[in-house]
């Protein structure tokens, strides 16, 4: 390890038995990837285990629902602590958090996947989306206490700025794109007008994606499986790293993968990879 950057990795699997079938095997085999993190993992951990065979040591918090969502971390090197839960005691994060620390070569590093949940506007799945939304914003500055080179990412079902979403104006009212989902990443990372925004702005907390891409649209990470969405290029960036301004510096390569074809897509997300010269 010492030689070379740590490489983590994130990605929305929909499903990882589907999308191994798929080809997500092959990424994976050719990737060189130290830590990955899969949200909407949707199986059992003996078949996680099973997939990725046994140099992977797998953390999963699968979903009180059975069938649903569900987080995992994979990694070649043993994770030291294990957490999951946070929130409200009568709140349920089961499936959406999985939190962990990795020594590496004698550096710590914490490792977050995260799923929040896409929402509906004016229902009780958006009025829950807000709920993990908080309690997300609260637990930053406590994470960033525990470990300042610490990164929380995967699939948070939201678009940031306008630069995120091809289709923007016609999304403003929809959920992915409320104003009142975007404040929170401007609490996060900073608003996109702050002269410190995603360098110490907000709660200190770094985009990568961002960072590394610029002003420029996207690069996206989600398309629509309906119509020529992917090959059009409309889509959402929604699935982010999200680096304490620490680990951010630290941070020296950002890359969506993004699949050659549609009919190459193991998934309807395509992973971030992201090297870090610990």
């Amino acid at each position: 390890m010492a030689s070379r950057p740590l490489r983590i990795a994130s990605v929305n699997v929909n499903g990882i038995r589907a999308a191994y079938r798929k080809g997500m095997g092959d990424w994976l085999a050719g990737r060189d990837v130290d830590i990955l993190a899969m949200q909407e993992v949707r199986a059992e951990t003996e078949h996680i285990t099973e997939l990725l065979g046994p140099e992977w040591a797998v953390l999963h918090d699968p979903a009180t629902a059975k069938g649903r969502a569900g987080v995992a971390l994979a990694s070649r090197l043993p994770a030291q602590i294990h957490r999951v839960t946070f929130g409200p005691d009568d709140f349920d994060s089961a499936g959406r958090w999985l939190e962990a620390d990795y020594d590496v070569d004698g550096t710590l590093v914490t490792v977050v996947s995260c799923y929040v949940h896409s929402g509906a506007v004016d229902t009780p799945k958006q009025v829950e989306k807000y709920r993990f939304l908080d309690a997300f914003e609260k637990h930053l500055p406590m994470l960033a206490a525990h470990n300042p080179l610490a990164v929380v990412m995967g699939d948070f079902n939201v678009g940031h700025r306008t630069l995120d979403i091809r289709n923007w104006k016609g999304n403003q009212k929809n959920a992915g794109f409320l104003p009142e989902e975007r404040a929170y990443l401007d609490r996060f990372v900073g608003a996109e007008d702050d002269p410190a925004y995603n360098a110490g702005a907000g709660l200190g907390w770094v985009d990568l994606g961002r960072r590394f891409s610029g002003e420029v649209d996207g690069p996206y990470t989600w398309w629509s499986q309906r119509g020529k969405a992917f090959d059009t290029d409309t889509g959402w960036r929604i699935d982010y790293q999200l680096a304490h301004a620490p680990l951010a510096e630290k941070a020296v390569a950002y890359t969506v993968d993004r699949y050659p074809a549609y009919d190459q897509r193991w998934s309807d997300h395509a992973p971030i990879v992201v090297d870090y010269a610990l």
